[in-house]
């Protein structure tokens, strides 16, 4: 009996000893989140957080601080000036409601982008970081329009890793061969469904061939320009650079959005920043517990301020608020609010995702970002959302056709219109049916986000980089990519045979009789 217990100790002993060895050592990563919007930083974080839990240590490069980040292993550079004009006060994002989306997105390639890239390159802090000679296992960066940035992991001697904070963009795919169908995957900054007409599917291709190419023959030469000049002493290329990505992060996952044809090396992380519910402020607790009809929750994110919305918007939202049985929570980024109704809480800072575990909770008022509408599913609740840039009129196209949403538009809004979304999907219990389904759906994971992103960046650290997922797309031309040279062979052999064929057949013809030659002077002679 002691012989057996023996045994079974060594050989359990011996399970755990090879378990051990076939884990990843603990690596030295650095995160550079360099965007001022809190929803890209707060995808990022939530990437950083899971790698700290599992024993890494995490260096992150951003303008605001990690909050509750494990001791030891974790240190802020941060950079606050960055985002030193987008604190409460402002901007008025409200008045990019007016232009384009197309316009948006020209911004971001020639401002946003590359001003945020080069206001890093250039800070005292982290210049001072990278003259100090450290190394880093691992070099995650923020895929926005900020390219350049990826030559620091040569310069840090890691392996690449980017994170998208909206999704599968075309810049994000680019680098790791995703494939981009315009039939069913709409752009980004375009409201479109998977499923499109004809003439949609033809504005979409229409603004994604547009895209792409201004992006390749506009935007990465202006970045490489900036790589040239910031990383002069780099071994690889520009496109060299671009080419050696290991591993994309999307904060997406296909059942809060659409399939995706990913190449191996992209990996979903929809929702990573979501945690366990926290205990709640004691007055929000009580607002909330003590709610006999429910409640109405009401944010326009990080980045729109509920302070800026024009008087006679916050005026409408005043008076439908005042109408209703139920109280509302709104984030509003001011200590008072004019001719505000008792059953209304205003608060500059909300924790969202806690708000929205609570069951008193019926109805999401949103913008539409995608980081608010992650959270909002993954809790089940049904939502009412305001568009206004961005990737926000796409989020809540998607709402409406899945059935767990209303979308209101912004130009038209008053109180009439602001009660009837309201109750429309307050009494029609399709929309939270809806809600729950997709949050079962999502909540469904073998891994979840965090442990999947952890799992991932370890295997890449363990197999070299991984060269084993990376598509040789990257590494061909758009002629190469998209088989124009075959099909212009291709072409070339058809015509031939065809012009060989109908040679064959004239000449056959001839000498049935059935076609005369001409004689070329035959004409003259009759003539004469």
């Amino acid at each position: 009996m002691e012989h057996t217990r023996l045994l079974s100790l060594t050989v359990l002993l011996g399970l755990m000893l090879l378990g051990s060895t076939s884990q990843t050592q603990a690596a030295r990563i650095l995160g550079i989140l360099p965007s001022v919007g809190r929803s890209h930083y707060i995808i990022g974080a939530g990437l950083m957080k899971a790698l700290l839990d599992a024993g890494h240590e995490v260096t992150i490069v951003s303008p605001y601080p990690m909050k509750d980040a494990p001791a030891g292993l974790h240190r802020d550079i941060l950079l606050p000036d960055l985002a030193a004009a987008h604190g409460v006060a402002g901007p008025d994002l409200f008045q990019y409601k007016s232009a384009p989306n197309l316009m948006v997105l020209y911004l971001v390639y020639s401002e946003i982008g590359p001003q945020t890239s080069e206001a890093l390159l250039l800070h005292p802090k982290m210049v001072e970081l990278m003259e100090s000679g450290e190394r880093f296992d691992a070099v995650i960066v923020e895929s926005f329009a900020s390219e350049v940035l990826y030559g620091l992991a040569e310069h840090f001697g890691g392996q690449l890793f980017v994170f998208s904070p909206f999704g599968a963009s075309m810049w994000t795919n680019e680098l790791v061969g995703t494939p981009y169908p315009y039939s069913y995957i709409p752009h980004t900054f375009l409201s479109y469904t998977n499923e499109m007409s004809f003439w949609q599917r033809f504005t979409n291709a229409l603004v994604g061939h547009a895209d792409k190419l201004y992006y390749r023959c506009v935007f990465l030469p202006q970045q490489e320009a900036m790589y040239r000049r910031f990383f002069p002493h780099a071994k690889l290329t520009f496109k060299q650079t671009l080419e050696s990505v290991r591993l994309a992060f999307v904060n997406q996952h296909f059942t809060l959005s659409y399939p995706h044809p990913y190449a191996p090396n992209m990996v979903e992380i929809g929702g990573i920043q979501i945690q366990p519910p926290k205990k709640l402020p004691a007055d929000i607790q009580k607002y909330l517990d003590e709610a006999p009809h429910g409640v109405i929750y009401f944010s326009m994110g990080s980045m729109l301020k509920g302070r800026n919305f024009p008087e006679d918007k916050r005026a409408a939202f005043v008076n439908a608020f005042r109408g209703l049985r139920e109280k509302v929570i709104w984030k509003y980024e001011n200590d008072s609010l004019p001719d505000k109704p008792t059953n209304v809480l205003i608060k500059p800072w909300m924790p969202q995702s806690d708000i929205l575990a609570h069951p008193k909770v019926k109805l999401f008022i949103t913008h539409g970002g995608l980081l608010g509408t992650t959270e909002g599913l993954y809790h089940g609740k049904p939502m009412v959302g305001i568009p206004i840039y961005g990737d926000q009129e796409l989020n809540l196209a998607r709402a409406e056709q899945a059935g767990y949403g209303v979308k209101l538009d912004y130009d038209t809004l008053s109180e009439e219109t602001i009660t009837a979304a309201i109750r429309t999907v307050l009494e029609d219990a399709s929309y939270g049916e809806r809600a729950q389904l997709i949050s079962a759906r999502y909540r469904d994971q073998p891994l979840g986000p965090a442990k999947s992103a952890v799992f991932w960046v370890e295997y890449v650290l363990r197999h070299g980089g991984a060269p084993q997922l990376q598509s040789p797309s990257v590494r061909l031309s758009f002629v190469e990519y998209n088989l124009l040279d075959v099909y212009a062979v291709m072409g070339a052999i058809v015509l031939s045979v065809l012009i060989g064929v109908a040679t064959m057949l004239r000449a056959v013809a001839r000498r049935l009789g059935i076609v005369k030659r001409v004689r070329p002077d035959s004409g003259r002679k009759k003539n004469q």
